[in-house]
């Protein structure tokens, strides 16, 4: 199993490690809801280096990724990041992405950890634009800041004006005394800060710092499983639970990042499905009754008939009501929708919402 540079830290630290995406990775320290409202309220820091970097260089490294993304890419500017789907030959989804401009002629690519050597392989062979691609996935470190309190907390360590850099937006400057450092206002958990990219050789010295400049703000060390409770709350998908190679876009409510003018791989695919209509939607839905829904239960109707399937949920520690994403008929869509979620032997009724759930 691999290991990021900072695996010795959670362990010092006490973390529960589980493994995940080959990785061995603390899943919490304190606990889940201390985690979680540490980041909704305060700041939490996030061990996520064991999510994959590639460099993507050359004169046509903005064709390629125009080619192999659903995005309109060449809407980026320098210093600006974009959320991604990037689209198998089938219109489905090989993996969701965030790209990052960092020149005219270099991007960079983030993508999941679980998903690292499938990219790689997909994205090599589609290169028949001569691009430069490099793989820094074992060679990075990666912490997620986040929380209303991030900025303030962290602004000792960089003479960056961290609150001047704009929702999906990046600078590359000194952070904590380490150079190179790229500071991105993204997140996977909604409630603000930022991820900084970094050499695995600093990472214990920027755990540190970051620990220290956050010890007044009562930061706290967050695993996968807060990670989780966070993203889940906002909507967003997981890949591999909400997202997957036999799901497209226009079903998970990806549209908003399908750009079918930009002719990307599958576009002309995608666009028939668009025209045709979905028979499945990913929607949000809250219990009405007790029950927690979990990954994989079904969804059925009041006479019991199966409409769809959950793919992600959980106890909502801001709500205190259980809360998931499911894939259901397009008929049983509709917000307001009563559907029932079969936990162990009973249908236990809940309606489907807008997300975010928080």
């Amino acid at each position: 199993m691999k290991v990021t540079a900072l695996n010795q830290k959670h362990k010092d630290l006490g973390a529960k490690m589980v493994p995940f995406a080959g990785y061995e990775m603390p899943v919490q320290y304190a606990g889940v809801n201390q985690e979680h409202f540490a980041v909704r309220e305060k700041v939490g820091v996030f061990d996520v280096s064991h999510m994959g970097q590639f460099f993507i260089k050359g004169e046509k490294s903005t064709e390629l990724l125009q080619h192999l993304l659903t995005n309109d890419v060449t809407k980026v500017a320098i210093g600006q990041a974009q959320y991604n789907a990037m689209p198998n030959e089938k219109g489905g989804i090989v993996d969701d992405l965030i790209i990052y401009k960092m020149s005219d002629d270099e991007w960079l690519a983030v993508v999941n950890a679980s998903n690292i050597d499938k990219d790689w392989e997909w994205m090599n062979k589609h290169n028949t634009f001569g691009a430069e691609l490099t793989n820094k996935s074992d060679e990075m470190s990666l912490l997620a800041i986040q929380g209303p309190k991030a900025i303030e907390a962290m602004q000792a360590l960089t003479d960056i004006n961290l609150a001047e850099i704009p929702f999906y937006h990046f600078v590359v400057g000194k952070f904590a005394g380490i150079d190179n450092v790229i500071i991105s206002a993204t997140g996977y958990t909604g409630s603000g800060g930022f991820e900084i990219y970094f050499a695995n050789e600093a990472a214990n010295e920027m755990w540190d710092k970051v620990m220290e400049a956050g010890q007044s703000f009562d930061i706290e060390p967050c695993g996968l499983a807060s990670r989780d409770t966070l993203r889940l709350e906002k909507g967003y998908c997981l890949y591999g639970n909400d997202i997957n190679d036999d799901t497209n876009p226009f079903e998970a409510g990806l549209g908003w990042v399908t750009k079918l003018d930009t002719n990307f791989i599958s576009s002309d695919i995608l666009s028939a499905i668009k025209e045709a209509g979905v028979e499945k939607k990913l929607v949000g839905f809250k219990m009405i009754e007790r029950g927690i829904p979990r990954h994989d239960y079904k969804v059925v109707d009041d006479n019991e008939n199966t409409i769809g399937i959950v793919t992600s949920g959980t106890q909502s520690p801001m709500l205190k009501q259980g809360i998931g994403l499911a894939y259901v008929h397009t008929d049983f869509a509709k917000v307001g929708t009563t559907i029932r979620i079969q936990i162990r032997d009973k249908n236990v009724l809940a309606e489907v919402v807008k997300t975010p759930f928080v």
